[in-house]
């Protein structure tokens, strides 16, 4: 955790830079540690003996890196656990329908508790490149979604509580179509 740039570090508020393709081996080897850091905080033994905040998506801000690259390692719909490493990615398109985690977001930057609605896109559409330096395009739904627009913020020097209503945290915007991510629809 001692490598993780904490909240209040400029880095995190500064626009990342395009990285220089195809990859140089520094930032393939910056992807893989981050990866591996990702898969460390969610095994319980090594996140244990190293004390590790679980995470699921991981900026190069969040290291200290200026560059538009971030991984993330999480359960896909089956439960499965997937991994992607995303440079210099877009949002391409994205769904009118907004979706919030009830609980708030978390952040491995971030060491305090934040409470609040965080609203994101509940479908979005991105195109960048994989480690390999292949163009890849790749739509995300529900918690997926939520992980990558929050990793994209961090590109943009944006931290979740800045999308949460200042006045009343628990508001959420009227005029859109917005729910619970564990809603079920039509209740």
């Amino acid at each position: 955790m001692d490598d993780i740039v904490r909240e209040g570090d400029p880095v995190l508020r500064a626009v990342t830079e395009p990285v220089q393709l195809p990859l140089q081996e520094e930032d393939r080897e910056a992807l893989k540690c981050m990866m591996q850091f990702l898969k460390n905080s969610q095994d319980a033994e090594m996140s244990a003996k190293h004390k590790l905040r679980s995470g699921v998506g991981l900026s190069a801000n969040q290291i200290g890196l200026k560059k538009r690259m971030f991984v993330m390692y999480l359960k896909d719909d089956n439960g499965k656990n997937v991994e992607y490493t995303w440079v210099n990615p877009k949002i391409i398109s994205h769904s009118l329908a907004m979706v919030y985690l009830p609980e708030s977001e978390g952040c491995l930057s971030v060491d305090r508790p934040v409470h609040g609605f965080v609203p994101r896109y509940e479908t979005v559409k991105v195109r960048g490149f994989d480690l390999s330096g292949q163009v890849i395009t790749q739509k995300f739904k529900g918690y997926q979604a939520i992980v990558i627009q929050h990793e994209m913020d961090h590109l943009d020097g944006i931290m979740f509580y800045d999308r949460i209503n200042p006045q009343n945290p628990f508001k959420l915007p009227q005029d859109v179509e917005i729910r619970s991510l564990y809603e079920q629809k039509g209740k």
